[in-house]
């Protein structure tokens, strides 16, 4: 009865595939790809504002702290999904921590935040490949003043959901999957999934009608309802209308599925800054500049 009521549900369209806007370097230590927003607008992937693909890149061992020092953010949110190598956070509200394959850091800087993002030092003294997604995540403009907040949700908090007959595994991020809730809490309605399918074998996704849906290939390639393949480091993009979207391995693939309640609101952004109106980023600024976002001692 479920099998004929989910292949009743009208398929999601795949609209568009995306390559990297751009491939640069963050502060000296994150070689990023970068998906959103260089390979479109704000309302195609809202409330998701960027996506940055780090690495994988091989660092030798080195006593220098790599990575991006003391900088500030308001009105949004960081997201950061580790998969090799681990990564130090320090912030102006006093968290912090390591994070490492499978954790993730949540951090909401609303009003206003100071933090800096590093290389862990064990890990820069032994070396390794590194490999993330940074994502911002919007806030809705009665939330962009409210006071920061950081989850850690490490990879033992994050629930797994077998896909069933040898397919793979899906982590839930944030939303829900299966009767199974993310640990991560947001602000506006959205599921974040963390998927790997095993090569040969194919899973249903289903995601609400008028969230704007994409699908990032870390690893593939995948082929995206029965038609057109997707390869390694590409963007798969969908239309608002239907519900499903079948994906299929060819090899064995990592995905990471984004689908959210678009923020319908305007969107002004200067730099680490995102907020609703020009007059409101020139208040950022100031603000940054006085030390109203704190400092890291």
């Amino acid at each position: 009865m479920n099998q004929h009521v989910m292949n009743a549900t009208a398929i999601k369209e795949l609209v568009e595939v995306y390559q990297a806007g751009s491939h640069h370097m963050v502060g000296d230590g994150f070689p990023v790809r970068n998906m959103i927003p260089g390979v479109g607008g704000d309302e195609q992937f809202s409330p998701f504002l960027l996506l940055d693909y780090m690495g994988p890149e091989h660092f030798p061992p080195t006593n220098r702290r790599l990575g991006v020092g003391e900088h500030p953010h308001r009105g949004f949110e960081t997201v950061t999904i580790m998969y090799q190598g681990m990564v130090a956070h320090r912030d102006s509200t006093g968290s912090g921590g390591v994070i490492g394959p499978g954790d993730v850091q949540w951090m909401t800087a609303a009003s206003g935040i100071v933090h800096e993002e590093l290389h862990d030092k064990a890990f820069a003294a032994r070396g390794g490949t590194l490999e993330g997604i940074q994502l911002w995540v919007n806030l809705p403009k009665a939330f962009k003043m409210s006071k920061p907040r950081y989850q850690t949700l490490v990879s033992d908090e994050v629930p797994t959901v077998d896909l069933g007959g040898g397919a793979g595994q899906l982590r839930v991020i944030a939303g829900e999957f299966r009767g199974q809730r993310g640990p991560a809490e947001t602000f506006s309605p959205v599921h974040l999934y963390d998927l790997r399918l095993k090569a040969g074998h194919q899973t249903e996704l289903t995601l609400p009608e008028g969230f704007n849906t994409s699908v990032f290939v870390l690893r593939g390639p995948v082929v995206i309802n029965g038609s057109q393949t997707v390869k390694e480091a590409e963007l798969a993009l969908f239309g608002h209308t239907g519900e499903r979207v079948v994906l299929e391995a060819k090899e064995h693939a990592t995905l990471l599925v984004l689908s959210g309640e678009p923020i319908r609101e305007p969107i002004a952004r200067y730099g680490p800054f995102v907020m609703n109106t020009r007059e409101e980023l020139i208040q950022a600024a100031q603000d940054y500049q006085v030390g109203k976002m704190g400092h890291l001692s």
